[in-house]
């Protein structure tokens, strides 16, 4: 049954509250153009897009979550997350060869066979009980790997944080993804709902983590940023030289003033 009447004043009444809601999130302006950090240039738009963002969450992402965890019993949960999980295995057989790392790609290959045939299409892992690791590799690792500089750091409207390099690999994230090959319009938009309310609920742990920060915005590009490059150098990432040399000039500043 359509409603062709009421959608533009359901169109009106979710326009307001976006742009009431994103009025009230940006109470922290953006650094001067000369105190930015050089990862990320475009701070006064990815602030506003980071507004706009959390306002859409508030009012869509954020309760549906919320009501998926009260009333899907946690045994449900885990088998739409494993079932999530699983779609994202081409992905992760791709890139790990085209990083050159075979042996991990045989492996994500097999338990993504495994999980898709004996374990009911993902729902259940049996992978992780057949003792077979998982490797996440993304194309923006991927060309990382191979040298593709990151780029400013970047907040994509609905995806929200990215890099440069990353955000420009959407496209082959969504091809890659058998989700995306499903014939039935209907089937596949309620399939992708359900893992974005899947995901959102997981996230609930990082909220708890940031909502006492001064400044969330700065406190997930950073987190975001470190988490990409420990992901992209398996775990164990360069140590930053620049730091820790501000680090001991500082130390070394301050032992002066106390003799």
């Amino acid at each position: 049954m359509q409603y062709p009447a009421y959608r533009p004043i359901i169109t009106a009444v979710c326009v307001a509250l976006v742009t009431m809601l994103v009025g009230c999130a940006g109470t922290i302006p953006p650094a001067a153009k000369e105190d930015r950090a050089a990862s990320d240039p475009w701070e006064p738009l990815n602030r506003r897009i980071h507004n706009f963002n959390q306002g859409v969450d508030k009012i869509s992402f954020k309760p549906l979550a919320k009501g998926y965890q009260r009333v899907l019993p946690e045994t449900m949960q885990r088998g739409v997350n494993n079932f999530s999980k699983n779609l994202l295995g081409p992905l992760f057989i791709i890139n790990n060869f085209l990083q050159g790392k075979f042996r991990r790609g045989f492996s994500e290959t097999g338990r993504f066979l495994a999980n898709s045939t004996w374990g009911i299409l993902g729902v259940v892992d049996v992978g992780s009980d057949l003792g077979m690791e998982t490797y996440n590799e993304d194309f923006g690792q991927t060309l990382a790997v191979w040298g593709v500089p990151k780029g400013p750091f970047v907040v994509i409207p609905i995806f929200g944080p990215r890099t440069l390099r990353q955000a420009t690999m959407i496209p082959l994230f969504f091809a890659a993804d058998p989700l995306f090959y499903l014939e039935d319009d209907t089937t596949r938009r309620l399939i992708y709902l359900l893992r974005t309310i899947d995901l959102r609920s997981r996230l609930f742990i990082v909220d708890a983590m940031i909502e006492d920060s001064y400044d969330r915005y700065l406190t997930i590009r950073e987190s975001y940023l470190q988490r990409r490059e420990f992901l992209i150098y398996d775990g164990e990432p360069p140590e930053d030289d620049d730091f820790y040399d501000d680090f001991y000039d500082e130390d070394f500043e301050e032992d002066e003033q106390t003799e």
